[in-house]
């Protein structure tokens, strides 16, 4: 009788999809402290985004199921929105360091459409609700080529070109998407990490082809205001290139049994990165950080 093997990476990013799903449905835990650690939230809430404070690079956004956090390298936090709401599809805008978007659920139930702050995150108010909404953009990004043009993934790829205050629906989104991603040199192009591999759009998100040659799943992708794109592949880690030629390199494959959820640089200084990552078998949440550009990674609020 044949035995059949499964594909570890398969089983690795299943596992991880379950996971992911598993985040997002859940009933938040115990209220979370408003001073507390790093170490407290993971195991208490959930991470749902990450970006680094333009005016202060100490200081790292971190979105969750109970509110918006800032964290410092030394792994305190301080939950600096003034609800406790779901936030997520977190984006912070690409120039303006006032402004960061939202999306996901109020501690009431239902959905918070499309939703920004102008005061670094403490307020937040509903811009739009978007199409057939109010939505929920798991997925979102605005173009760092043009920030009037922003994307979230709700009942299909939605686009808008006024900042968000008016939507309309593309299409259908990737499917099995994970993270998605808008360029820094057109507002049409996109790149998605999809569970059947790293796609890419020129076209606004009508049409997609691979962006990689390895078809393998991938968890995160990130543009960065220097041109550079950031991909995780499940089995091959973390992946860079220079947006204008799209010749991939390995930066790091160090995480262990981690994959990487969600990815941040500092727009001060290209060499640091922030990432979220999770363990699949476990769901034990991390923010690790790099000072070389990905290639050594360590444990935030850690020496």
């Amino acid at each position: 009788m044949m035995t059949k093997h499964r594909n570890p990476i398969h089983c690795l990013v299943a596992t991880t999809v379950v996971s992911l799903v598993f985040i997002a449905v859940l009933p938040g835990g115990p209220a979370t402290a408003s001073e507390t650690t790093l170490t407290a939230l993971a195991e208490q809430t959930h991470f749902h985004g990450i970006a680094v404070d333009q005016t202060d690079p100490s200081r790292i956004f971190l979105a969750t199921h109970d509110g918006l956090f800032a964290l410092n390298h030394e792994g305190a936090a301080t939950r600096i929105s003034t609800t406790t709401d779901d936030f997520m599809g977190f984006t912070p805008h690409p120039t303006d360091p006032a402004i960061l978007y939202g999306s996901g659920h109020p501690t009431g139930g239902g959905n918070l459409g499309f939703i920004v702050s102008t005061d670094g995150g403490k307020s937040w108010t509903k811009k739009a609700n978007g199409v057939r909404g109010p939505v929920d953009f798991h997925q979102m990004t605005v173009s760092k080529a043009d920030p009037q043009v922003v994307f979230g993934v709700s009942g299909g790829l939605q686009r808008s070109d006024d900042g968000g205050r008016s939507w309309r629906l593309v299409g259908p989104a990737p499917e099995r998407l994970l993270s998605l991603a808008g360029s820094r040199n057109d507002a049409n192009t996109l790149y998605a990490a999809t569970q059947v591999g790293l796609l890419k759009s020129e076209d606004g998100g009508r049409s997609w082809e691979p962006g990689h040659s390895l078809r393998r799943p991938a968890t995160a992708v990130h543009v960065t205001q220097f041109g550079d794109v950031f991909a995780f592949i499940v089995g091959v880690g973390l992946v860079q290139t220079a947006e204008t030629a799209l010749k991939w390199r390995s930066v790091s494959n160090d995480f262990g049994r981690q994959v990487v959820l969600h990815i941040a640089t500092d727009s001060n200084n290209a060499q640091n990165l922030y990432v979220v990552a999770m363990d699949p078998e476990t769901r034990a949440q991390s923010v690790l950080a790099s000072e070389d550009a990905g290639i050594n990674w360590r444990p935030l609020g850690t020496d």
